[in-house]
């Protein structure tokens, strides 16, 4: 065989691994690897080790996933899901046994050498089974809620026991998107996520209460089936919250997790100490102005004022060495990349292929809000990385597996629209 030959047969093999292959779907996720490893590499100019060719590396593995997936109908895969779901929990469960701790959270097990994290493959578990549920159980009635919320809280109370308190709210945050695609109505999502807000305002507004309880109340009673009970359980369980909020405070969350949850709002009380990493932030991304000091040209990333700078704060580095334009860029194609996949959920051929979709986009946008939101001091430091730039093998695998998954909703024709 000539030379000519070989490189047109081995073209011909990339072109139909390559097939009906959504170039947007794929791009802008590889685009963010690819500059990744250059913020990571700059975290790292004045480090003992060097370790950020390892984030490609786990793109590459992730990459192959993916397109391995995207060549599988997700109906194939969620045949499997109940083996899936069972290893994830025993995984979970593996950590509060074996598990390995770092920064205030036993979260990871070590295999072979590799430190894995169970609780982002268990996102991807979460997400399959809900799909399954929601596509056969649509949540039209209030007891329809009570499968898609057993399902979520097995891996969820597993993952914030570990405490990882930052992956227990993805869990949340896909179960509430996902219900809602399926056909829940508004007023029920807010009525879910009510007793949070209940907990937020009674520890920092709690004269607010005095509207926001009666308002669910009514809210209930319109949209709820039980007129009568409805609002008077809305009313206990509120109630509930907004007593429970002060104990479960001093007695359930760790000291580390309360400074995360308040200091973004003054980090000055703290300015050495749990307000740090907040301070150095905002500083490091204000300091890049419109265009940024250019790519390993960070002074504050350079002199590594920031700790774990690689990891959840990769946004800051990204701030001071690209500037607003470079961080807008970033946040613009996260948003066309979730908007292209409500597309393909809007298209898919089934109510389970949407639902998964779904559930990735908003496993995916929920964790860019939170980062992005505390790394400039507009939420509270959480430890939840951000998709594709963080360093860190267990999430980049994940968000593969996800794209894997979406990739292959897209790959295939609508047969029949998602119900209305």
């Amino acid at each position: 065989m000539t030379l000519t030959g070989a490189w047109w047969r081995s073209r011909g093999r990339r072109k139909r691994l390559f097939a009906g292959v959504d170039r947007l779907l794929w791009w802008i996720p590889l685009a963010m690897i690819f500059i990744a490893g250059i913020l990571i590499a700059s975290t790292q100019r004045q480090a003992g080790y060097a370790d950020w060719y390892q984030h490609w590396i786990t793109a590459a593995v992730g990459l192959a996933i993916a397109l391995g997936l995207a060549r599988v109908p997700v109906e194939r895969i969620t045949r499997w899901i109940w083996p899936i779901y069972g290893v994830t929990i025993i995984s979970l469960v593996a950590v509060r046994l074996v598990g390995v701790s770092a920064l205030g959270a036993q979260s990871w097990i070590n295999i072979a050498g590799f430190h894995v994290q169970p609780s982002e493959f268990a996102k991807i578990a979460a997400i399959l089974l809900l799909a399954q549920v929601l596509a056969r159980h649509p949540v039209e009635r209030p007891v329809d809620l009570v499968r898609p919320v057993v399902t979520i809280s097995i891996p969820w109370l597993l993952v914030l026991i570990q405490p990882d308190l930052g992956t227990s709210l993805v869990f949340g945050a896909v179960l509430l998107v996902m219900t809602y695609w399926s056909g829940m109505p508004g007023a029920w999502v807010v009525l879910l996520v009510s007793p949070v807000v209940t907990s937020v305002l009674a520890g920092v507004f709690p004269w607010l209460l005095l509207a926001w309880i009666p308002l669910m109340a009514v809210m209930a009673y319109r949209t709820l089936p039980w007129k009568t009970l409805a609002p008077l359980g809305v009313l206990a369980i509120e109630g509930l919250f907004a007593v429970a909020t002060p104990w479960l405070w001093n007695n359930f969350l760790q000291p580390h997790q309360r400074d995360r949850l308040t200091l973004f709002l003054d980090p000055n009380k703290d300015p050495l100490g749990g307000g740090y990493h907040l301070l150095q932030s905002t500083v490091g991304i204000g300091s890049g102005g419109w265009f940024g000091t250019g790519l390993l040209q960070g002074h504050l990333t350079l002199l590594r004022f920031i700790p774990e700078q690689h990891t959840d704060f990769i946004f800051s580095a990204l701030g001071e060495e690209t500037g607003f334009l470079g961080s807008a860029l970033v946040v613009v194609g996260f948003v066309a990349w979730i908007w292209h996949l409500l597309q393909i959920a809007r298209n898919a051929r089934t109510d389970l292929e949407a639902l998964v979709v779904i559930g990735v986009g908003a496993m995916v946008m929920f964790q860019v809000v939170v980062n992005i939101n505390m790394t400039i001091g507009l939420g509270p430091i959480t430890g939840i990385p951000l998709p594709w730039l963080s360093y860190g093998r267990s999430a980049m695998l994940v968000n593969f597996i996800g794209l894997g998954l979406c990739a292959s909703v897209a790959r295939r024709v609508k047969k029949q629209p998602f119900r209305s």
